[in-house]
């Protein structure tokens, strides 16, 4: 039986995190708040956003805030499955094969500018990403855990790039935005790195074991019936929305329902609320859709949509 104190755990894990980071990334609380979900999940996120704005900066932050192994891998047109799995060469020395292990061998990947890939090295993420694990050379090699993709695009440069099939799209957990920092965030950017790195100073305060604890104890979240109708309805109003063509799969439900167990986690709670649900419901859900073509023309976004089947449907209160 696990007691309620061991949830206040995970949020005081979560408040150390959020500072650690916050000593290199200015703002962006909700940002941060939503990345904590997603690696207590064990899922991966993509960051969607004009270059320039920190999302490199959050990745290798995160890493080092969890003593983790960090590698970047920078998606070109010309980049081959292999490169990023590893590849197994002749060792002529030793007279024997080596299998010469790729960067996506590590805990936190930063796949950097993933469109612009090709769909077969895109395709080679597929399954590090849903079974934690690659194949090589018929041979299946497991890979460390924690485990976390972080991916980015550029939604404004589109010559060069090859959009992600949905089948990727739905194996990310969350996408996320961090957009441009205000005008007085802008100037504390500019007087915190005017003398210093602050990220070459930045030292660990979770290791994997516990990250591991914590990520067993959300499961243990409890969801009330009457949220768990509501969070059922609501991904089930996106595939019958007029604006959209394909609405979020099971594992939509399933990622959403998990996002909102760790975000009650974060909040020291051993429950979740139903603003739980509504607060996560565009990271989790809106990358998911698929617009139909009157909806592309008129410009509504997939944020809208799922804004509006917010609005429409009753949330569940407390008798």
């Amino acid at each position: 039986m696990i007691q309620p104190e061991e949830f206040v755990q995970v949020s005081e894990a979560a408040r150390r995190l959020r500072e650690n980071i916050g000593q290199v990334i200015v703002g962006k609380e909700e940002v941060i708040d939503l990345l904590l979900v997603a690696l207590l999940c064990e899922g991966h996120v993509l960051f969607e956003d004009v270059p320039g704005t920190g999302k490199t900066t959050l990745a290798r932050a995160l890493a080092r805030s969890l003593a983790c192994s960090f590698q970047r891998i920078q998606f070109t047109p010309d980049l081959l499955p292999s490169d990023i799995t590893g590849t197994t060469f002749f060792n002529q020395k030793q007279g024997t094969f080596e299998f010469r292990p790729g960067p996506l061998l590590t805990q936190i990947v930063l796949a950097d500018e993933i469109n612009r890939a090709t769909p077969r090295t895109q395709a080679a993420l597929l399954e590090a990403m849903e079974e934690r694990q690659i194949s090589v050379e018929r041979e299946t090699i497991v890979l460390p855990r924690p485990f976390m993709v972080l991916a980015t695009q550029n939604p404004v440069e589109l010559e060069g790039t090859f959009p992600l099939p949905e089948a990727q799209l739905d194996r990310f957990f969350m996408r996320l935005r961090l957009d441009y920092p205000s005008a007085e965030e802008e100037r504390q950017i500019l007087r915190r790195f005017r003398q210093r790195q602050p990220l070459s100073e930045l030292q660990p305060v979770l290791n994997a074991e516990q990250l591991a604890r914590f990520q067993q104890l959300v499961r243990a979240v409890e969801i009330e019936e009457s949220v768990e109708s509501y969070l059922i309805e609501l991904v089930r109003a996106t595939r019958r929305h007029e604006a959209v063509a394909l609405g979020a799969s099971p594992r939509g439900t399933l990622a959403l329902y998990r996002a909102a167990q760790a975000l009650a986690a974060i909040g020291g709670r051993p429950y979740v609320l139903p603003d739980d649900i509504k607060r996560l419901a565009i990271p989790v859900l809106a990358h998911r859709l698929i617009p139909t073509d009157q909806a592309s023309l008129r410009g509504q976004s997939l944020e809208t949509i799922v804004l509006s089947i917010l609005e429409s449907l009753p949330v569940p209160v407390e008798p």
